[in-house]
Order: structure tokens, then C-alpha cells, then sequence
């Protein structure tokens, strides 16, 4: 009998990539998706613990399911990702409704957990090993990847798909709890890589994105022979069907000259880097421990600016950190005017329970400073994103088609054939233009007519029809 599966996922890329896996492989024990979590036999939160505010989201979700189990005591609930691996039993103590606690190395094994559950056990916990309760090789192993299933229906779109070339984080800034959640850092083979995205290609998807938490640190070493991020992008880029490769994120450090020459050199490479600065203040790095200096950054734009035409930079940025000061906060203004990013995610500091920072260095940012930091910073950016979207309007760009435009889905006009449409240009700027269903997969020039900080609007590019006639038909 078919069992229907509610799944929700907060977080990261990563995440929705791991939702994905983990759908396919419950699809291969008679599992069906449902929205609805009333009509769902299991429900699974994938979580995530880089800021309070995601913790505290999955524990309200968990609460308002308290009823539903108590009516109902076979459902199964289960809490899957990054807060699993980090609160462990604690998940079982804030909610003892819960059945299944399973960490990120361990998604695999949620079927033989559901099942257990489903033979009566009261709770199941997998969970891998902490960074300092093993060897090297031993916490390796228990943070396997879990990447061979995928599922196209969990997909952004059926023409778009995430591929993980990295697990793991070894950088250890002290406000990043992702170490200790997702394990050392690993590469995965290449040979596994590109079949993976060779499936991919057969299922229909033309943007391949790669993930790693630090994803131009790849590396995987085979007898004498090392593979770098750089080699994987020109052994994918002749994959056929594969029209974009992205990845994301990036460290500042290894931004390299070759990794940034196959970007400039391979035409189906995104000229989209997303390389997050986090803070203008050098203190403030040291205290972060991100292992760059604003001049290291500077230096990693010029490189940027002299090896790749039409480059896009996008950043990240936590204002409020433990003890930034006002006039620490200014330098990192001062570089974002200067760095001039297409877009950037800026955070107020969220003190993570295993961090560094939380263990070392007080949360001293009082909330209302870090909220005028956090828009403060948000305006000088939001500026430069409109007047820099600005000198696109009377060009033509290059947009793969994702589907219905916000707009179109919240007015109901998803189902028309003639509806507002989005996608992406090659360097990730997002552009509306009023077209077709049977455009939505396909790449189309685009002429801007006008822009936001947000949105470039247009209208598609549509060739004079010349009918071909038969001489049959000439009179």
C-alpha cells in the first residue's frame, strides 16, 4: 500500500539537495509526496543551525504537529540535517513527540529508521561522530555523502539541478557551527561527479549547479594524480545537454588564477562568483577567523576584474559581531561601496551553542545596532544593485527560462499559455518578460527595457517567421 511522505526543508542549497536524495530514496519503499501534513503517514524536517532564527522556526513547526500525533500516535516525525547532528537528544527532550533524529551523514539510513519506528520501536537516533570522538578516518566515514538517488520533482525547476562535489567544512570560523555539523572537509571522486551530472543531462537539466561549503577548495587526490575544481569544470563542460555550470560558495583564498581562467575560458562556466567577504574590518576577520585580509580580498577582485569579462560578484556579510565596533562596521560599508557586489546576504551575528565565538568571545552587539547595521548596510547595497542593474537597459541578455514569475503565481495566472515569465541571465541576475508556456526551459535573448536593484524587465527577441514553401505550391 503506497505511504505518503510530508517532507519540509529549511537552509541551504545543501539541504534542498539533501531533501531531494532522501525523497528518492523513500520513493523505493512505496512513498508518494503530499503537502498536506494531516494526510502524510511520516513527516520530515530538515533542518538548519547557522542561525537562531532556523532553530527556532523547525522547533514551532514541531510544536503545532503535537496534536497531529496525539491523535494519531503511528505517524512518524522525524528530524533530519544540521540541528539534528547539533542537538542530538536534546530534539527527543524539547519534543519527545519526535521519532527519528538523524544527522546529515547519515540521511541513508532514514528508510531502516522508518521502519524500526514502524515495528515499534520508540525512537531511533544516527547521528555522526563528533570532531574530536575518533580518528581522522572514522569521523570521515560517519559524514558519508549520500548522493547517488536523485529525484527531478524536488528540483528549483525540471531544468535546474544542485550536485554536491564537496561535503564538510575544515575552515572553523568561530561563529560557523557547519564543521561540526557536516563533518571534515571531503571531495568527492570525479568519476562519480561527472556520471552524476551525465545523469543529470538525461533527465533534461541545462544548469548544473556545484555545491561545497567551500566549493573552489575541491580537491580529490588519486594515487599521484590531483584533481582541482578548475579540472572538474572543463571535464563537465563537455557534457552534452549542459548548457551552464555554476558553483557556489566559494573562499576567497582559493580563488585562483586557473580556477578563474576556465571560468573565463569555458563558455558554458557562469561568470557568477559568489564569494562571501563577511566583514570590511580586519580585526573583525582575525576575530572571525576567516583566514584573509580585506587586502587578500582586494586582491582576489583584481584578479577577478583582469581574468573574467562580464564578471558577477555577489557576498555575504554578518554585521553585530562579537565586539565590532562603529568604526569597524564603517570599513566594511566603505569596501562594499568600493567592491561594488551584484547582490549580497547580510545577517545580524547569531551566536551558535559549539562555536568558537560563543565559547570565547561575548555577544556584545546590543540587537538594535546590529538591526541599523544590518539596514544600513542593506541600503548602500540595494543602491549599487539598482544603479549597476541600470546600465542593462536597452541591452539584449542571454535568459534560461525557469517558469511563472512570482507575479504570475500569486495573480493565478500559472495555468494561462500567455503569462509573466523569469529566469537568469549567465552572471544570476533574475529577469521578468511577458511570454509563453512553451518557452519555460529554453534560453531566449532578452531586451531590458527597465531595472530594479532586484529584477531586470523585458521583452523576448522573437525572429521573423519565413514559411518554407513547397514548389509544389508556387503558382
Amino acid at each position: 500500500m503506497t505511504k505518503r511522505l510530508y517532507i519540509e526543508t529549511v537552509g541551504c542549497q545543501m539541504n534542498v539537495l539533501d531533501s531531494e536524495m532522501v525523497v528518492a530514496s523513500l520513493r523505493k519503499h512505496g512513498y508518494e509526496l503530499t503537502k498536506d501534513p494531516k494526510l502524510a503517514d511520516t513527516l520530515l524536517f530538515n533542518t538548519c543551525s547557522v542561525r537562531e532564527h532556523a532553530e527556532d522556526k523547525t522547533y514551532s513547526a514541531l510544536g503545532h504537529l503535537k496534536k497531529l500525533k496525539t491523535t494519531n500516535p503511528e505517524k512518524i516525525i522525524g528530524v533530519m540535517g544540521c540541528m539534528a547532528q547539533k542537538d542530538q537528544r536534546t530534539i527527543f527532550e524539547r519534543a519527545p513527540y519526535v521519532d527519528i533524529v538523524v544527522g546529515p551523514g547519515q540521511l541513508q539510513q532514514i528508510p531502516e529508521l522508518v521502519a524500526k519506528i514502524e515495528a515499534g520501536s520508540k525512537c531511533e537516533m544516527a547521528v555522526g561522530l563528533g570532531r574530536r570522538d575518533g580518528s581522522v578516518d572514522e569521523i570521515k566515514r560517519s559524514h558519508e555523502t549520500f548522493d547517488p538517488l536523485r529525484d527531478p520533482t524536488m528540483r528549483p525547476t525540471p531544468y535546474q539541478a544542485y550536485l554536491r562535489i564537496q561535503i564538510g567544512c575544515d575552515k572553523f570560523c568561530t561563529y560557523c557551527i557547519v564543521p561540526s555539523t557536516r563533518g571534515p572537509e571531503q571531495g568527492r571522486p570525479p568519476q562519480q561527479i561527472y556520471d552524476e551530472a551525465q545523469l543529470l543531462a538525461e533527465q533534461g537539466c541545462k544548469e548544473i549547479t556545484l555545491l561545497g561549503q567551500t566549493v573552489n577548495s575541491y580537491k580529490y587526490a588519486d594515487g599521484g594524480t590531483t584533481t582541482r575544481l578548475a579540472d572538474l569544470l572543463y571535464r563537465l563542460h563537455d557534457i552534452e545537454g549542459i548548457e551552464r555550470l555554476k558553483f557556489v560558495t566559494n573562499y576567497p583564498k582559493d580563488m585562483t588564477y586557473d580556477l578563474l581562467q576556465a571560468v573565463r575560458d569555458l563558455s558554458k562556466v557562469s561568470p557568477y562568483l559568489h564569494v562571501p567577504l563577511q566583514s570590511g574590518s580586519d580585526a573583525v576577520l582575525q576575530r572571525m577567523k576567516r583566514g584573509y585580509t580585506v587586502q587578500d580580498y582586494r586582491e582576489m577582485m583584481e584578479r577577478i576584474r583582469n581574468t573574467v569579462p562580464g564578471y558577477a560578484v555577489s557576498s555575504d556579510f554578518i554585521v553585530g559581531f562579537c565586539g565590532e565596533t562603529e568604526e569597524e562596521f564603517q570599513q566594511t560599508v566603505e569596501l562594499v561601496k568600493e567592491c561594488r557586489f551584484k547582490n549580497s546576504f547580510i545577517f545580524k551575528y547569531s551566536e551558535r551553542p559549539g562555536t568558537k565565538g560563543a565559547e570565547l568571545m561575548k555577544d556584545d552587539v546590543p540587537v538594535d545596532v546590529k538591526q541599523r547595521r544590518n539596514n544600513e548596510l542593506l541600503a548602500v547595497q540595494t543602491a549599487i544593485s539598482e544603479e549597476d542593474n541600470q546600465e542593462f537597459i536597452g541591452r539584449t541578455v542571454e535568459v534560461l527560462v525557469e517558469g511563472p514569475s512570482k507575479r504570475a503565481l500569486r495573480d493565478g495566472h500559472n495555468d494561462e499559455l500567455i503569462l509573466q515569465l523569469t529566469g537568469r541571465t549567465p552572471c544570476d541576475r533574475i529577469v521578468v518578460f511577458d511570454g509563453n508556456r512553451r518557452q519555460i526551459g529554453e534560453t531566449l535573448p532578452i531586451t531590458v527595457y527597465d531595472a530594479t536593484a532586484f529584477t531586470l524587465f523585458g521583452n523576448a527577441i522573437v525572429e521573423a517567421f519565413t514559411p518554407q514553401v513547397s514548389p509544389l505550391q508556387i503558382i
